[in-house]
């Protein structure tokens, strides 16, 4: 089980970017997806998950009406669309996967790597003018 992070980069406060967790070795359209970012000197945190099976979706307050999380079954690849981000935005942002349904929001919020056991490399993000 393997996932691959792509799509961050530097952008200017209002911008967007699309980030894609890419899955090698397995069908993503059976598992849960999770997006958690770390800022340097913060603890981890939950962004968005995308539930398994009923397509339910989770997403933090901070980032609600902002970003969108989405499931493309014949790229095997799942993605988190960030509109109108801010410096606050900055941070690492990682994706893992787990083969069942996620009890949201509780394992969406908490990060914990025995939710979702398999986890991508992660992707800078950097907000700034």
């Amino acid at each position: 089980v393997q996932l691959v992070e792509s799509g961050g980069g530097l952008v200017q406060p209002g911008g967007s970017l699309r980030l894609s967790c890419a899955a090698a070795g397995f069908t993503l359209d059976y598992y849960s997806i999770a997006w958690f970012r770390q800022a340097p000197g913060k603890e981890r945190e939950g962004v968005s998950c995308l539930n398994a099976n009923d397509g339910r979706t989770y997403y933090a307050d901070s980032v609600k009406g902002r970003f969108t999380a989405s499931r493309d079954s014949a790229k095997n690849t799942v993605y988190l669309q960030m509109d109108n981000l801010s410096p606050d935005d900055t941070a690492i942002y990682y994706c893992a996967a787990v083969d069942r349904v996620v009890r949201m929001p509780t394992e969406c919020q908490r990060s914990r790597e025995r939710d979702f056991p398999s986890w991508g490399q992660g992707t800078q993000v950097t907000v700034s003018s």
